[in-house]
């Protein structure tokens, strides 16, 4: 069940659907609205599959893949495979990741962002903080 402000933010493209599928770096489900979906596979099928490691990307990238909805009352069926892969038990977390939801079993969940707390400063560092200019609005 989807908590009600998270089904309200996702209310303009509710009726379009959503893919979920296997996280590439963590044990947990991304739940792609249909629009980010089409997106990220326009660039996907721009790929030479014609070299092996495309081809090996593309189909461990897709596998696993599922078009879900979310029911008039808040529901999201994961399907039992994935439910396997993320390891999900009774609890979830279901934690905004800008433009995409990860869902996490809370125990997994819990431990990756205790685990990430001791090097997230370096992290953060790294990751934004680049020179001012690269914050520049055109």
């Amino acid at each position: 069940m989807l908590p009600a402000a998270l089904k309200k933010q996702l209310s303009p493209v509710l009726q379009n659907g959503f893919v979920v599928k296997r996280a590439v770096f963590q044990s947990c489900l991304e739940l792609y609205p249909m629009s980010e979906w089409e997106l990220l596979m326009q660039r996907v099928n721009k790929l030479n599959r014609f070299k092996k490691k495309n081809n090996d990307f593309i189909r461990r990238f897709t596998a696993g893949v599922k078009v879900v909805e979310i029911d008039a009352t808040g529901r999201l069926l994961i399907p039992k495979d994935l439910v396997v892969f993320a390891d999900i038990s009774k609890e979830i977390v279901l934690s905004a990741a800008v433009n995409i939801v990860e869902i996490w079993d809370k125990d997994k969940y819990e431990q990756v962002i205790d685990d990430a707390a001791v090097d997230f400063a370096d992290l953060a560092e790294e990751v934004m903080g680049q020179d001012d200019d690269a914050f520049e609005i055109s």
